[in-house]
């Protein structure tokens, strides 16, 4: 009997010691993704599938940026990183608050997009999360955009996370593009000898009540992190000192808000502006300025 036991102690104590160390290389592995890349953002139209003969596929856009993702949070069970564009002259750069994602183990509340600006919560069960990571991915003014939960894999040297979800259209398309109302995401992050890769299978959905999704066209999209040397992004990291406070306070209120628990609609536009203008404003700072924004934006 005693035998038994202590076998049964050191088999619990190894599992326990292999699942600290494969969390220990998940928290390594999203890290990672700090410092400052040359990116290389390119996105074509694979495929289509309308029955419009005068269909017109989007371009294939590329584009190149400098990008600092600064390491926000970093706790046991939840890594934040803000990612911030340094464009323009090098000598006098101009900042911009890019997308945010966080990282939360074992997460069992999520919002998943729907349609029209509206978001649906759900509430996973324990053992559906076990082991894996929701990254949670934010728009530049920190409301939501799109999140999902699967298990970070480590083999044969390569370190890799992927998930399939729905998400609102990405900048590139809502400004021209009004054919279609959901980009199905197929994402995958993976860190690579030169930084890492944002490697994506995308589905351009159309989605109305009452009726089957539609699938109008695939997407291929291809973003390449390559890390330099820190010192390229100082100016990006030094902005985000001056403006960690502001931006504390804008997360602090939608926390506030997601723990709310329920399916959160937001509107497009307040007093005829969208979210980002009103919190970019340098005049907001304080709490009692941004939390009235935000909340003017839920729909009730």
């Amino acid at each position: 009997m005693k035998t038994s036991y202590l076998t049964l102690l050191t088999f619990i104590t190894v599992l326990f010691a292999t699942a600290q160390d494969k969390k220990q290389q998940d928290q390594t592995a999203i890290k990672d993704m700090c410092g400052c890349y040359e990116v290389t953002f390119n996105f074509t139209e694979t495929f289509n599938y309308s029955n419009d003969s005068l269909y017109k596929p989007s371009a294939t856009k590329v584009d190149k940026a400098l990008e600092w993702a600064q390491l926000v949070t970093d706790e046991e069970d939840k890594i934040q990183i803000q990612h911030l564009l340094q464009v323009g002259n090098p000598a006098e750069p101009m900042i911009i608050k890019h997308w945010r994602q966080d990282w939360l183990f074992e997460n069992q509340d999520l919002y998943t997009f729907d349609v029209n600006n509206k978001w649906v919560y759900e509430h996973k069960a324990k053992n559906d999360v076990a082991g894996q990571w929701t990254q949670k991915v934010y728009q530049v003014d920190d409301s939501p955009r799109y999140e999902g939960s699967s298990t970070w894999v480590h083999v044969d040297g390569k370190s890799y996370w992927e998930n399939t979800t729905p998400a609102p259209l990405a900048r590139r398309e809502y400004t021209t593009r009004s054919d279609y109302n959901v980009l199905l995401r197929g994402n995958r992050q993976e860190i690579t000898d030169y930084g890492w890769l944002h490697d994506q299978d995308n589905h351009k959905i159309i989605k109305e009540e009452g009726k089957e999704d539609v699938l109008l066209a695939k997407e291929k999209g291809y973003n390449t992190y390559v890390k330099v040397d820190d010192s390229r992004c100082k100016a990006a990291a030094n902005w985000w000192k001056e403006n960690t406070a502001k931006w504390e306070l804008v997360r602090a209120k939608w926390d506030n808000v997601y723990a709310r628990n329920k399916d959160l609609t937001l509107e497009e536009k307040v007093d005829n502006k969208v979210l980002y203008k009103h919190l970019f404003d340098d005049t907001v700072t304080e709490k009692e300025q941004i939390d009235p924004i935000i909340e003017s934006f839920v729909k009730k």
